[in-house]
């Protein structure tokens, strides 16, 4: 491949030698992601992976596929494009995670104005991180550089994940009943969603987003901003060891009306109450600069809740003490009930 150069592509606007020094670049960072399964190297015309399927009667495939969207402009301006790539693996496994699968492989697709090595290895550093917390492999990729499509100092991040559950074992609503309790997992902030209106509200590519804020705790807009998605697989995969869970909803874009509501049957509904919700300060900031509704922010963004779970009631000390004992300080903010309304926040 050393010896591969094209001139005539080069003076087009790609450089086919930029794609190796990329690979090259980012190879110490995808060995950290190695895991039982992983039959191929990164170069390659497909990944290869063998799942373990000793135990399982029925196994089934569960994928997901998801991008980062416009916080992509935050690296862009921050210059900083190393924590990115833990956003995307987050949102495609925290979605897969929520039907029991247990992620198995990533692989990553970045189209680049311009192919700069350096700046390709960071974002796939990041992706390495992501699939390392996940328990995952990134067994491939795609790196595609296009002149003329976009400006050079910018990319796109996109990613796809696929994992497996016994299909004895896959999460769904028919056990859910009026009683059972809503679990929170906490955010870390405002994950991979709502970004348009996060540039908007704070005019971004004009602000100031290395400065401490007070309102943030002293941490800088940038900083906030950019604080990856938090990934949820290792504590639920642990709680789903132990615990009957009745339904997860992986909060996104939609924010609690559009999320929660996906995993709960007909005749049902959630009943959060609003004055359990450890809402974060970014949020607060958000709503009093934009002048943004209490509805809207809820139908947006997470809110500092980005997964919630719903168990029995019996059940429910026991999945808090599996979640706090593998890192997760989960409360409660609901319950379920009989109605025809799918949310109700009070």
């Amino acid at each position: 491949m050393l010896n591969s150069k094209s001139e005539a592509y080069a003076a087009a606007g790609v450089d086919i030698t930029a794609g190796y020094r990329s690979v090259e670049l980012m190879k110490k960072h995808i060995q950290r992601t190695e895991i039982p399964g992983v039959c191929s190297d990164v170069g390659g015309f497909g990944g290869l992976f063998r799942p373990d399927l000793a135990g399982m009667q029925e196994p089934v495939l569960v994928s997901g596929t998801d991008g980062v969207g416009t916080k992509l402009k935050i690296a862009f301006l921050m210059n900083k494009h190393d924590t990115i790539g833990i956003d995307c693996v987050a949102m495609c496994v925290n979605d897969i995670i929520c039907c029991g699968a247990q992620p198995l492989f990533f692989l990553d697709y970045i189209a680049c104005g311009k192919n700069v090595p350096e700046v390709i290895e960071q974002i796939v550093k990041g992706v390495c991180e992501g699939c390392v917390q996940a328990g995952c492999a990134l067994i491939g990729g795609e790196t595609a550089e296009h002149p003329g499509m976009m400006p050079e100092d910018e990319y796109d991040l996109a990613g796809y994940s696929t994992g497996i559950v016994d299909k004895a074992k896959i999460i769904d609503n028919k056990t859910m009943r009026a009683g059972d309790v809503i679990i929170a997992l906490p955010s870390t902030g405002v994950h991979s969603n709502g970004f348009s209106l996060v540039r908007k509200v704070f005019g971004v590519e004009n602000a100031d987003l290395a400065s401490p804020v007070a309102e943030l705790g002293g941490k800088s807009l940038g900083e906030t901003l950019l604080t990856p998605t938090k990934i949820y697989v290792k504590p639920v995969l642990a709680l789903l060891k132990e615990v009957a869970v009745k339904g997860i909803s992986h909060i996104t874009g939609g924010g609690f009306y559009e999320n929660i509501p996906r995993s709960i049957p007909d005749g049902l509904g959630a009943k959060i109450e609003k004055a359990k919700i450890r809402i974060l300060p970014v949020f607060r900031l958000i709503a009093e600069k934009g002048g943004i509704s209490e509805r809207d922010m809820f139908n947006t963004y997470n809110m500092g809740v980005g997964m919630s779970i719903v168990v029995s009631a019996a059940d429910a000390d026991k999945a808090l003490k599996i979640l706090k004992d593998n890192g997760e300080d989960a409360y409660v903010i609901g319950e379920i009930a009989e109605s025809e309304e799918k949310i109700t926040i009070i």
